[in-house]
């Protein structure tokens, strides 16, 4: 029982964060979210939720496609939706050998 209360706040750093319900130590669980981006996220939220990654965008400052994408891709969701920019992890690719000398 033990074990499992110790392994309980880890297993949230693993969850997705809905950025209309997060409170702000929520938010800041996320990398690239710290004390300055959760007040503006939270401040600009108090005027009403967000619609979508466009929504979001446009009213925080400082949240543009990019960011956007790497808050998602740590886990940030709007409406339970992923950032349409959000890039696809790359695929593993072969190593590549050296040319032969012949």
């Amino acid at each position: 029982m033990a074990a499992l209360l110790v392994l309980l706040p880890m297993a949230s750093a693993w969850a997705d964060t809905e950025l209309n319900r997060a409170n702000q130590a929520e938010l800041e669980m996320l990398k690239g979210v710290g004390p300055d981006l959760s007040g503006r996220i939270l401040a600009e939220r108090e005027r009403g939720p967000f619609k979508d990654w466009r929504d979001f965008e446009s009213r925080v400052p400082g949240i543009g496609p990019v960011r956007a994408a790497k808050l998602s891709s740590a886990g940030l969701r709007i409406n339970g939706a992923t950032s349409p920019a959000q890039a696809p992890r790359p695929a593993s690719t072969p190593a590549s050998t050296p040319a032969s000398a012949n």
